[in-house]
């Protein structure tokens, strides 16, 4: 099982079905969700913030590694290239 499979399995659906009860539920779950990944993005930008300046190596290699990852990110779910919701 994957961090990603154990994640959904202890969080729960986060997709909606058009069935109020199961939604709220679904809703709360989403907020959840992206709580998470809140917390998870800033401990990415704090491995690069906190290392980009070090003379190690491996900080320096965490540090590019971490920034890459959030261009990627930041490209990839960039709001301007789709359609608003609603």
């Amino acid at each position: 099982m994957t961090p990603h499979d154990i994640t959904k399995k202890l969080i729960g659906e986060i997709n909606p079905i058009g069935e109020s009860d199961t939604d709220k539920e679904r809703y709360e779950n989403l907020q959840v969700m992206c709580r998470l990944v809140e917390h998870l993005l800033h401990d990415i930008d704090n491995v690069r913030s906190f290392n980009k300046n070090q003379p190690e190596y491996s900080k320096r290699e965490a540090a590019n590694y971490s920034d890459n990852f959030l261009m990627r990110i930041i490209k990839d779910f960039n709001p301007k290239r789709s359609e608003p919701v609603g």
